[in-house]
């Protein structure tokens, strides 16, 4: 296989998924993949099931059916050691963070390493140190959660998440709560990691700044349908989607109020 054909090559790949919860369907047989490489936006309106879908990639949640294919092992029927080799391949960081307040940045970029490496202590504090310096946190090693802005948490968590070298980081929501300026210091930021370091990235969020400015590709979830109802470039779908939501939702338009007799 040559670079350009790996280059391309899926990393992730969910089949025929269905999703919900109590015997209620929120995606029904749902197919994508996510090529090796690029940064992989998934998005919605508010309820259409995001976070949900993203869950069930990382395995959090079991699907009610289908796969999700991690590197070309299904992270839903692995079990013990495979399971475990397949989470080593990914890296997760939640939408508030989730960073653990009684630990300082870098006692939290080691977690990963203590639970999945038999590394001395001097050997998980050098590479932590080195995950939190590829987001611009060296000097804040010390520091607790507590004493960092909201931002900057944002960007211990990806340090963290980078903790294990992942091929994948799925990334939920992380420009949520964070000002103009700020959100688009993390987007150049991920940009700059997709670029540097190949790694695959899979985002959820909503914000169109951060979708134009850090996709390659999109899906688009809708809860009428229960399911995708667009892929492709985001910019290319603004102008060109033959679907009004898909159109409305990228040129951020309200909807048009219903007439009444």
């Amino acid at each position: 296989m040559n670079a350009a054909a790996a280059d391309s090559e899926a990393i992730v790949r969910v089949e025929g998924l269905v999703a919900g919860y109590d015997g209620n369907v929120l995606l029904q047989d749902v197919n994508f993949a996510v090529n090796r490489g690029e940064v992989f936006v998934i998005l919605g309106a508010s309820g259409c099931g995001k976070s949900t879908l993203l869950k069930h990639m990382i395995g959090l949640y079991q699907p009610m059916a289908g796969k999700v294919l991690i590197d070309g092992e299904d992270i839903v029927s692995a079990q013990g050691a495979a399971r475990r080799a397949i989470l080593t391949k990914i890296g997760v960081m939640y939408q508030s963070g989730a960073l653990f307040g009684s630990m300082t940045l870098l006692e939290n970029v080691r977690l990963p390493l203590e639970e999945y490496t038999a590394l001395d202590l001097p050997a998980m504090d050098l590479i932590a140190r080195m995950k939190l310096k590829l987001v611009g946190l060296e000097a804040f090693c010390g520091h607790m959660p507590s004493e960092i802005s909201g931002g900057m948490q944002k960007r211990a968590a990806i340090a963290r998440a980078m903790a294990l070298d992942p091929r994948i980081l799925f990334l939920d929501e992380p420009s949520a709560g964070l000002d103009p300026i700020t959100s688009a210091e993390l987007d150049a930021l991920i940009r700059r990691l997709a670029g540097s370091l190949h790694i695959t990235f899979v985002i959820v969020t909503h914000e169109l700044a951060s979708i134009y400015a850090i996709s390659d590709r999109v899906i688009m979830l809708d809860k009428r349908a229960k399911g995708i109802i667009a892929e492709g470039d985001p910019k290319v779908l603004r102008d060109t989607s033959d679907n009004p939501w898909v159109r409305q939702f990228f040129r951020r338009e309200a909807e048009a109020p219903v007439e009444t007799a």
